[in-house]
């Protein structure tokens, strides 16, 4: 299986006209947003995982936007992510008890 990169996610988006005019960050993180609430929906419907609405289709929505507005920004997602991993394994049990 080819794995897509942030970079092929944000061309194609340019491709289908996405980028025409100047995108800008709070539209781009709604987007986001609506994508975890499309998300929450299929898990509240019981969507069954492969069909259209599930909680995974719609978390992929989530991932592609992200990787679309990180490619889009110059942002190298998975360096991020890998050190925020690292500083995660350096707080505490359940940040201090946080509730969630």
């Amino acid at each position: 299986m080819n794995i897509v990169t942030p970079s092929e996610v944000h061309a194609l988006a340019k491709e289908k006209g996405w980028y025409d005019n100047q995108r800008e960050i709070p539209e781009l993180l709604c987007l986001i947003h609506s994508e975890i609430s499309e998300a929450l929906e299929g898990y509240r419907k019981n969507i069954p995982n492969g069909e259209k609405g599930c909680i995974g289709e719609e978390l992929a929505d989530a991932v592609i936007r992200i990787w679309d507005m990180c490619s889009y920004l110059n942002i190298n997602i998975t360096e991020e992510v890998n050190k925020k991993h690292e500083f995660n394994k350096t707080r505490p049990y359940r940040h201090g008890n946080k509730r969630c």
